[in-house]
């Protein structure tokens, strides 16, 4: 019932947001058809694509997914990544509640309470990922966090090579999820090499090409955009009129470090919340899309990293980022309330105590009475039948066994 509802949910967004929507769909679309030509012929596409356009900041991969819409008319090929950009919002939705039902198996959650939690962030999450989706068609921006939500579900799941593959994946289509990297972290100790190398082997399958291609690529990486009045950059003393050089990589670095601080406190289901808010605190505009970004980490936060019913911290970031588009007139205002939403919700993910995952599974070391994919199996001692041969783990998890303390 739940994923029905949110399904109504983003319809009834998709409706009210698509007619006026596309605002940016022209830089997909035209990457998408330069990253398909032969650079021997204007010599301004195929591999000399960034060195030509420094001003098309989307990954290889986002630009080759815009492309399979090009043969469609301008208006229907819109259209349809629109409503497929909005599909995968749903499948967020849906890899954000697996993810959390595998991480707490074993430890007495109430999955009924889970799902609960899904739906009201979901509540939340859905109008932003229209914005990013629909509004404004950042086909790159709904990759790379489509593919950071993969990355989580490997991450429960304990799959080196396809949490390495999806952080890839999200990198080749948006450079800015660099500071989700840190997810590799939150896997046992002995699979970091082995994601790490998945993850550099697909990053440099994608990249390198360009750069080896074409010396000048490099001329993406300086490409600089207005430093808006409501930026958190403005409240930082920063009052450069465009982007300094200095701010994308210490964006970088600053995701990478609270990302690794949250995964060594216990928190890694924090990454994304905090590799998100390096974004916003440090970009010097303040596009209503990358509040999006920031939605998928409080969603990730609420469902996985805390067990209360409402997810307060999703609806507190749609509220004071966007909300305060429309109800909050003043530029310097608004950013001081994205550098304090910021500065407390990272604060409340690294610093404020949260119950432990285990706790609850020592003290019950037998599978919850019911999960997400069904009934627990009962043992003769609880007045069920023999246990029978033993059973896939993967076809049936809630079988498997408890979470380690």
């Amino acid at each position: 019932m739940h994923l029905i509802l949110l399904t109504a949910w983003t319809v009834l967004w998709f409706v009210l947001v698509e007619p006026h929507g596309g605002f940016s769909w022209h830089y997909l679309r035209a990457g998408g058809q330069l990253i398909y030509q032969d650079p021997s012929g204007h010599g301004t596409g195929g591999l000399n694509l960034y060195a030509h356009h420094p001003e098309l900041q989307m990954g290889p991969l986002s630009f080759l997914t815009a492309g399979l819409f090009n043969p469609f008319p301008e208006v229907i090929g819109q259209f349809l990544a629109a409503a497929l950009m909005s599909l995968l919002g749903l499948v967020i939705l849906v890899l954000a509640g697996r993810s959390a039902a595998h991480h707490f198996l074993g430890t007495g959650t109430n999955h009924q309470r889970l799902r609960q939690r899904v739906l009201i962030a979901g509540l939340a999450f859905i109008p932003m990922w229209i914005e990013v989706a629909v509004r404004f068609g950042h086909l790159d921006d709904v990759l790379a966090l489509f593919f950071t939500a993969l990355a989580v579900r490997a991450v429960t799941r304990g799959d080196a090579a396809l949490t390495g593959v999806c952080l890839a994946l999200a990198m080749d289509s948006k450079p800015t999820a660099l500071a989700f990297l840190p997810l590799l972290l939150a896997l046992p100790r002995e699979k970091w090499l082995r994601a790490g190398l998945w993850c550099a082997g697909l990053v440099a399958v994608a990249w390198l090409p360009f750069f080896l291609g074409d010396s000048h690529s490099f001329a993406a990486a300086q490409f600089a955009i207005p430093n808006q009045p409501a930026s958190a950059l403005r409240w930082l003393g920063v009052g450069d009129p465009k982007t300094p050089g200095w701010d994308r990589p210490a964006q970088a670095a600053l995701g990478l470090v609270l990302g690794a601080l949250a995964v060594w406190r216990g928190r890694w289901a924090a990454v994304v919340l905090l590799g998100a808010n390096a974004r916003i605190v440090l970009d010097p505009s303040v596009y209503t899309y990358y509040t999006a970004s920031v939605l998928l980490g409080t969603l990730l936060w609420d469902v996985i990293g805390q067990r209360r019913l409402v997810p307060w911290w999703s609806w507190l970031g749609l509220l004071v980022l966007y909300g305060s588009v429309f109800a909050v007139p003043d530029d310097a205002a608004r950013g001081l309330l994205r550098l304090a939403f910021v500065a407390v919700s990272t604060a409340y993910v690294l610093l404020w105590p949260v119950r432990e995952r285990g706790r609850r599974g020592r003290r019950r070391r037998r599978p919850p009475a019911r999960t997400d994919e069904g009934p627990a199996q009962r043992g003769p001692q609880e007045g069920g039948s023999a246990p029978g041969p033993p059973t896939d783990p993967a076809a049936t998890p809630w079988a498997g066994p408890p979470a380690a303390p």
